[in-house]
């Protein structure tokens, strides 16, 4: 009678498991480098600092909160060209109060 030998494997015994690839979320890009919802944010901080437009002021944090919640810019658009034309005039009367930085961020978010 002859014996069975048991066949060898040619591959390693132990592989190593593949780490899984992580995939980043998609991100959010911007036309200009700044979002809506940024931009609105700092128009409201300096509405605030400066202390004018309060029903200005109550409309754009409303709208944030609802954008946060539903994703709907329309809102932020609308408020966002009122604060637009606010803080120009505030910068017409002084320069110093309203940066230049502010107005054309607030500009490139809206179009």
């Amino acid at each position: 009678m002859a014996k069975a030998t048991a066949k060898k494997t040619t591959e390693s015994v132990t592989k190593k498991a593949e780490a899984p690839v992580k995939k980043s979320a998609p991100k959010k890009t911007a036309k200009a480098g700044v979002s809506i919802d940024q931009a609105c944010e700092s128009a409201l901080d300096k509405l605030k600092n400066l202390s004018i437009e309060p029903q200005l002021q109550s409309d754009i944090e409303w709208c944030l909160g609802s954008y946060r919640f539903d994703g709907n810019p329309v809102g932020l658009f609308q408020n966002g060209a009122r604060a637009l034309e606010v803080l120009a005039a505030a910068r017409a009367k002084s320069a110093k109060a309203v940066p230049a930085k502010l107005i054309t961020d607030l500009q490139k978010a809206l179009q």
